[in-house]
């Protein structure tokens, strides 16, 4: 059976190395991306408080298919899915942008329900979300054993290096493998696959390519709920960094290029105008129009999942799909 953990012990934030949490390395990044030529700002700022919630919400859209999509493929398969993970006795969780775990909890209920032998470690930029996650798990499921980590990615893998023995299972949901630029995806993979040994697997999830208006649509929404999620980043900078940018001088502005598979998200600004950054000293020009990159979505064909996969030392196991053949969830173990 899991064993018990007391909500005290679930949340450690003695783990935290979330660089969104530490205001010289968020300071440090926003003044190196909005000094290039082409803006950028780093999308794993996206998600304070304010922008957890403003996700929570995206996901509920009618236009944002992609929670529907993979909650069908987790629900339709959750037996089969659990029956790979514990069929070799007791293993960790590894939940890697593990958000609310709405997802996740299908397959958590799941393997509770077989009396599987495993514990779970959810981790996320967000403490916030770390703080709620661990409180309702304690509510919906009090005897699964619970470790959250506040970090990111690739600092919150080191919690695999100290238990490198014991077998793993590690989500990636969410098609978060998208928000990767294609060299990055793999140097991520392999420093997944890095951690991992014989008997251990990976599941991850991915959007595929499908009609661009539906891909466009969802994250340009009628309701406006991804713009105010993509500015709010602005609204981020302006707290927590003294700027003034004015938010209302920017607008969200959403590009799907169906050739390269890549969905992108900007924030342009209306006018020219000067925006000072306090905790930089810094201050940055923006001519009428000029954009500010954010966030990259690649969507994917199969083949290239598996070439993608057969680089970094995955082979691919199981396809679960949707009933559109629209989004996968691939189970890789390691080759």
């Amino acid at each position: 059976m899991i064993s018990t953990a007391t909500i005290a012990s679930m949340v450690n934030l003695s783990r935290k190395q979330d660089g969104s949490n530490d205001t010289a390395a968020f300071a440090n990044d926003v003044a190196e991306g909005l000094s290039q030529e082409q803006k950028t700002l780093p999308s794993r700022y996206f998600y304070d408080g304010r922008g957890s919630k403003l996700f929570q919400q995206i996901m509920d859209l009618p236009e944002y298919y992609l929670t529907r999509a993979e909650f069908e493929v987790l629900t339709d398969n959750r037996q089969d899915m659990a029956a790979y993970f514990s069929g070799e006795g007791f293993f960790h969780m590894i939940d890697l942008g593990a958000g609310d775990a709405l997802k996740t909890k299908i397959l958590l209920r799941e393997l509770e329900k077989q009396q599987s032998m495993f514990d779970y470690v959810p981790v996320d930029i967000s403490g916030d979300a770390m703080q709620q996650l661990s409180e309702s798990l304690h509510d919906e499921l009090p005897e699964l054993k619970v470790e959250a980590v506040v970090g990111e990615y690739f600092q919150a893998l080191e919690w695999l290096q100290d238990n490198k023995s014991e077998r793993k299972v590690v989500l990636f949901l969410g098609s978060n493998i998208g928000n990767f630029e294609l060299t990055d995806s793999k140097a991520f993979l392999k420093s997944v696959r890095s951690y991992l040994k014989s008997g251990d697997r990976l599941l991850m999830g991915v959007d595929l390519r499908k009609d661009p208006q539906v891909i466009l649509d969802a994250y340009n929404d009628a309701a406006g709920i991804t713009a105010e999620f993509n500015l709010n980043l602005l609204h981020r900078i302006n707290r927590e960094l003294g700027a003034d940018f004015d938010v209302n001088q920017f607008n969200h502005y959403a590009l799907y290029n169906p050739q390269e598979g890549v969905m992108r998200s900007f924030l342009v600004s209306k006018l020219e105008q000067q925006v000072t950054i306090k905790a930089t000293g810094q201050s940055f020009s923006f001519d009428a129009w000029e954009s500010i990159h954010t966030e990259n979505s690649h969507k994917y064909t199969l083949n290239q999942i598996e070439d993608l996969g057969k680089e970094c030392g995955f082979a691919i196991e199981k396809v679960f799909y949707d009933s559109q053949r629209g989004f996968a969830d691939v189970l890789f173990t390691v080759s």
